[in-house]
């Protein structure tokens, strides 16, 4: 039997009720086979990421414990996203209703095709990063660093934390 490993999940939404689809999806990662959900992060407003102009974003990070493999985790969180709405047929970046990124899964360092971890663009996003700092600011990112020292690196430029708790 597996043992169990953090994971670190990035919950993203700028479509139809962004904050309610980060809850949603929140609620849905409580479903996943082998997995625990452990704690969120408060959510944030961000501005877009990319080229595309489109509406602004709630970001949160999930905290996990699971015992499953990186592979077999991307594909039950692609699962998730199909069964919370998601379509994959828009522009690059663009508006998306939900988004779940796997960051971090214990200390795993793999750079394959349709996955790489720990997930590419971590330091240079600040939407990641301080959710992230709010529940592991002690985390050490395999290969990156301590999430405490990566915030600090960041500017909160088009970041608003959300204050009320869901």
């Amino acid at each position: 039997m597996q043992r169990w490993r953090p994971a670190y999940i990035g919950l993203g939404s700028n479509l139809e009720d962004p904050e309610r689809q980060v809850l949603r999806a929140w609620a849905r990662l409580g479903t996943l086979p082998e997995t625990r959900p452990i704690c969120r992060s408060p959510l944030y407003r961000s501005r877009p990421f990319g080229p595309v102009a489109q509406p602004d974003f709630i970001n949160a990070v999930a905290g996990l414990l699971t015992r499953l493999e990186p592979e077999a985790m991307l594909e039950a969180l692609h699962a998730a996203e199909a069964d919370l709405g998601r379509r994959r047929d828009g522009p690059r970046w663009g508006p998306r209703l939900i988004d779940l990124d796997l960051l971090v899964l214990g200390r795993e360092r793999r750079a394959g095709p349709g996955l790489l971890l720990p997930h590419a663009g971590i330091v240079e996003r600040n939407f990641v990063l301080y959710p992230l700092a709010d529940i592991a600011p002690d985390l050490d990112v395999p290969g990156l660093g301590r999430v405490s020292e990566l915030k600090a690196r960041l500017a909160s430029d088009g970041l608003w934390r959300i204050e009320r708790e869901q």
